[in-house]
């Protein structure tokens, strides 16, 4: 029998490759056999200085592929720049997983109150909004005029459970300090086009044999506060943040033949975060 999440010969672009999720869930998509096109901010000498060498250890078999190449989902040169890179080298890009986002951080010396959302930043607003949601429309729309032509594609999304519900208060709230943080109202914002965006993109791209699905990740755990872990464990089902590689498996899954008849759908690992 055939092992529906095998990904050999299947070629995956990688958005945000370098950030927290994308480090990990690279090194899933690399074990399952994938040829991997990785893709971030960040320019080809600090990607072979710090993972080059981390991520081609994994490899499991002498065909198999791994490739950076630096990109700006902000920039339509950069986008087509990154596609016809991928093209080049591997004549088509079978999957889009994109990770790439970005969520405002203040700091502390500006005295911005994050709850005070008549006080936000708007540029910090725009911000989010050009990486968010302007840099998801521009990497979608590129990739999938590619895999148009190959009639044949699979494009994942990334959410928040802040697409889905509004953050918690009692989640930030340190009783032992007067510093208070927060999730801003960008990230909530600009997350939440995401489902409703990847249902256009599955119901309207089908039609040229493409799919679209999305990840709703939450609470990934990255050197927290003990206050902050605390605080999750009393508000989540399962009382613990998530280990970053527990996303790997819904990445892998959406990526893979065995989620072939899933289009438009979404997979929230969020510990049953939303489901109170």
């Amino acid at each position: 029998m055939n092992n529906l999440f095998s990904l050999k010969d299947q070629t995956i672009l990688l958005t945000g490759s370098l950030g927290l999720i994308g480090k990990e869930i690279t090194k899933s998509l690399y074990e399952f056999g994938a040829n991997l096109i990785l893709t971030d901010i960040h320019d080809e000498d600090f990607y072979i200085k710090n993972y080059e060498q981390k991520i081609k250890s994994l490899k499991i078999n002498d065909n198999q592929k791994i490739l950076y190449k630096q990109a700006d989902i902000t920039s339509i040169e950069s986008i087509a720049e990154l596609i016809d890179f991928s093209e080049k080298r591997f004549n088509r890009i079978d999957t889009l997983i994109n990770l790439a986002g970005t969520d405002a951080k203040i700091d502390e010396e500006l005295n911005i109150n994050l709850d005070s959302f008549e006080n936000f930043p708007i540029d910090l607003w725009e911000k989010s909004i050009d990486i968010n949601i302007n840099g998801v429309f521009k990497i979608t729309q590129s990739v999938s005029k590619h895999m148009k032509k190959h009639k044949s594609g699979n494009i994942i999304l990334t959410a928040s459970t802040y697409s889905l519900v509004s953050p918690n208060h009692n989640l930030y709230n340190n009783t032992n300090s007067s510093t208070r943080i927060s999730k801003p109202i960008d990230y909530v914002a600009s997350k939440s086009i995401i489902p409703n965006y990847t249902r256009y993109l599955a119901t309207h791209l089908s039609k040229n044999g493409i799919r679209a699905n999305y990840v709703v990740p939450h609470g990934v755990e990255n050197k927290n506060p003990q206050w902050f872990k605390d605080n999750f464990s009393k508000l989540s089902p399962l009382s613990r943040m998530c280990n970053v590689n527990e996303l790997c498996g819904p990445y892998v899954f959406l990526a893979s033949k065995a989620s072939s008849y899933m289009n438009g759908a979404s997979i929230v690992v969020d510990g049953g975060w939303t489901a109170w």
